[in-house]
């Protein structure tokens, strides 16, 4: 009776399939107020604003355009695919295409996109500003961070937020801030908690608009940064306004987004 024979040829060729990455870092650039990223979006690839304070991750239309994905006849226009950034392939999903003109008016290049909170919410994000460094990592691949503070991370109209204060010199406001690496302003304020005197175009403090004010002082985790550039911005939920990476720049940053915990530690 012959013999019969087992093939191993099925179980080692899955043996060799590479595990999903559980962590990765990439170099960024922090220019123009604002922390950018190489990245691939439904496979378009380049340079993307790694925006913390953004609800939505959004393609830049002309770059849509070009590839051939979006037309301008389309109402909504979107893109469908993967996400790739810092070595991680993330989970296939559509992204919506707009006018991003005004996110790198300011930069030396085109971006292609921003990458935004709703990307990042399952994973532990670490900024680094000088050198710029971001690492992303899946929940409990991250490695040790040592924190001289932390504050605990809530969630505002698909924004992360936390708690800070600003102050005009007269006026103190406690409130939730959204803190946004994408952001190219210190602060922003929601346009129905402040307005901006001297000026009858306030719209130019606005996003999209070429201006900017002074503010006294804003306290982030028990640390005072005195005269900082802010502007406006429509208002979002019930958050106070936005913290940007101006500000940010003075910290090394874990957002926990899992735990639930933003983590800051002296800047290097």
């Amino acid at each position: 009776m012959a013999r019969a024979r087992l093939t191993l040829t099925t179980l080692l060729a899955a043996a060799a399939l590479p595990a999903a990455a559980r962590a990765g870092e990439t170099a960024c650039w922090f220019e123009g107020g604002v922390v950018v990223v190489p990245a691939e979006v439904a496979g378009i690839a380049g340079d993307y604003v790694l925006d913390t304070g953004q609800p939505v991750t959004q393609l830049h239309e002309t770059k849509a355009q070009a590839e051939g994905v979006a037309t301008e006849d389309v109402e909504a226009p979107s893109v469908t695919g993967n996400v790739r950034v810092a070595g991680l392939t993330l989970e296939p999903r559509t992204i919506p295409v707009a006018d991003l003109d005004y996110r790198g008016w300011n930069l030396p290049t085109p971006i292609v996109g921003v990458l935004g909170a709703d990307i990042l919410k399952d994973l532990v994000v670490d900024v680094t500003f000088a050198p710029c460094r971001v690492r992303l990592s899946r929940p409990g691949s991250a490695p040790a961070f040592r924190a001289a503070a932390s504050l605990p991370l809530a969630w505002d109209a698909g924004r992360p937020v936390v708690e800070a204060r600003v102050e005009d010199g007269a006026h103190v406001l406690r409130g939730l801030f959204a803190p946004a690496t994408g952001q190219p302003a210190a602060v922003r304020l929601a346009d129905d908690v402040a307005a901006v005197s001297g000026t009858d175009r306030p719209q130019e403090l606005g996003p999209a608009g070429v201006w900017l004010a002074r503010l006294a002082e804003l306290r982030l985790a028990g640390r005072r940064l005195a005269d900082q550039a802010a502007g406006l911005e429509p208002a979002q939920g019930e958050a106070a306004g936005a913290i940007g990476a101006p500000a940010l720049a003075h910290y090394r940053l874990r957002f926990d987004f899992p735990g639930g915990r933003l983590q800051l530690a002296p800047a290097r």
